[in-house]
This record gives C-alpha cells, structure tokens and sequence, in this order.
C-alpha cells in the first residue's frame, strides 16, 4: 500500500502518517526503488490501534508510552487516569449545565440583567434591586445600573478569598431590612448630583447616606479594601466613571468609612 490508501484504510491524512513516523508512534516501512514508502498490513494494523487510542482522549505522549510497553500495564495505568480526567470533566459539566439552567431560568423570568451571567448571590441581590427599583416612580437611577456593573466586575476579577467576601457582604447587605430601599434613596441623590459642582451641599449628605448604606460590622472592611490610603490604578478609573460631585460623594464615604473604622464604632 501506498500511504494515501493506508491513511484512507484508517480514515487519516496522509500528513498524520507522516507526523507519527516523525514522533516514532510508527515504524518507517521499507521503501520501494523509486523511494516510495511500501506499507502492509502491520502498518494497518499500528495505524489504527494510534488511532483508537487517540479517539479515546490520550496525548501523543501517552500513546508512546502504551505502545512502549508489550504487557498492557502503561495501557490500563493511563486508561486509569483518562478514566479520573473524564470524571472531573463530566463533574465540571453538570456544575456548568446546572447554572446555565438557572439563567435560563431567570432569562425566562425576566430577571436576568443585562449584566448577567453572574453568580446566584449577586443575581439574588439583582433580583431585590428590581423589586425595590419597580416600585419606585420614574426610570432606574443610572447610579443603581453602575453599581450592577461595578458588583460585577469584583466578583469576576477578584481573588477567591475577595469574592468570598464580597459574598459575605452582599448577603449582609440584603439582609437588612430597608437596605435596598436606603440604596435607592443614594442612587437617586448620586443622580441628582450628576450635573452639580463639587461644593454643592448636597455632596455631605450624599456621602453620609452612602456610609450609613452599609450594615453594622463591615464599615472596616470596606474601609480597608476601598479607602483613600488603598487607591490604585482601579480606583483612579472607577473615580474618573463619575461626573465631579459624584465622585467628591464617593470618597467623602471612604473617608467617613475610615473614620468610623479607626474611631472602633458603626454609627448605627
């Protein structure tokens, strides 16, 4: 055979012989007088155990290694392991299919954001923003749809300890009666200021409204992860997203967030 018919025998390219030959998964077969590879039937034979064991999953690698080895041993050890990799692949698919069906679900129910795909923690917090925003008169607060994108972002570019906190927090956070209600109560007076100058009064109160947004016990964790002392890159972007007064609100929180957290006391 030549090695188009021999590649054709076990449903191959040529080039996948050739690349075998090169990686020592098969013998070179003798060559005819004008230089032509002449194959058989062990040729056949090597070619599709390759085969068979490559549509099983194995690298090349342990392909060699099975082939390396007349008693069967290396086969049934990488089998083994193949078996252990599908498990965790199958393991990871089911955990995949089970949140994509959650978001079917909440696209379903008009619940899934334009935000969304996002953790069941913060989609339950989503959830409670809509409720409390649809009852209110008037379209949402652009403050209460960046704050959405901005929860979003942490929890996607966060380490797993920082998103195990910013979990704790947002469960903390709903779970106060009349939090989201406070929340909205911010969004609104953030939008107000969208247009104002950074000395206008309303800028205190704005800042003191968002401090007091947070639950009793977690001023000194957002103080230390967010206040003026751990400004970074990130933090200079997320203050450049704010028209001017906004931003003078923002960080009168952090400062009063700082203050409270050095002073040992939540004001409420």
């Amino acid at each position: 055979m030549r090695i188009g018919e021999l590649a054709a025998l076990a449903a191959v390219s040529p080039r996948t012989v050739r690349h075998y030959h090169h990686l020592g998964l098969l013998p070179e077969p003798p060559r005819l007088a004008n230089g032509y590879r002449a194959y058989g039937l062990r040729d056949a034979v090597a070619l599709t155990r390759v085969r068979r064991l490559t549509d099983l999953g194995l690298s090349l690698d342990e392909v060699r290694d099975v082939l390396a080895d007349d008693s069967g041993r290396e086969l049934r050890e990488v089998l083994g392991e193949l078996d252990a990799d599908l498990a965790r692949q199958e393991a990871a698919v089911r955990e995949r299919r089970a949140r994509v069906a959650v978001l079917l679900r909440q696209a379903e129910e008009g619940t899934l954001t334009a935000e969304g795909p996002v953790s069941a923690e913060l989609a339950e917090l989503y959830g409670e923003m809509a409720r409390v925003g649809a009852a209110r008169p008037g379209p949402e607060p652009a403050a209460a749809a960046k704050e959405r994108e901005l929860l979003a972002l942490l929890e996607t570019a966060s380490a797993p300890e920082d998103r195990e906190r910013l979990v704790a927090l947002l469960r903390s956070t709903a779970a106060e009666p009349g939090a989201m209600e406070r929340a909205y109560e911010v969004y609104a007076l953030l939008d107000a200021l969208a247009d104002a100058d950074p000395a206008d009064p309303r800028v205190d109160e704005a800042a003191r409204l968002l401090a007091d947004c947070l639950p009793p016990g977690v001023a000194s964790d957002v103080a230390a992860e967010t206040g003026e002392e751990q400004e970074d890159g990130f933090v200079d972007v997320l203050f450049s997203d704010f028209a001017p007064a906004q931003a003078a609100a923002v960080r009168g929180a952090m400062r009063l967030l700082v203050d409270r957290a050095q002073a040992g006391s939540d004001p409420r």
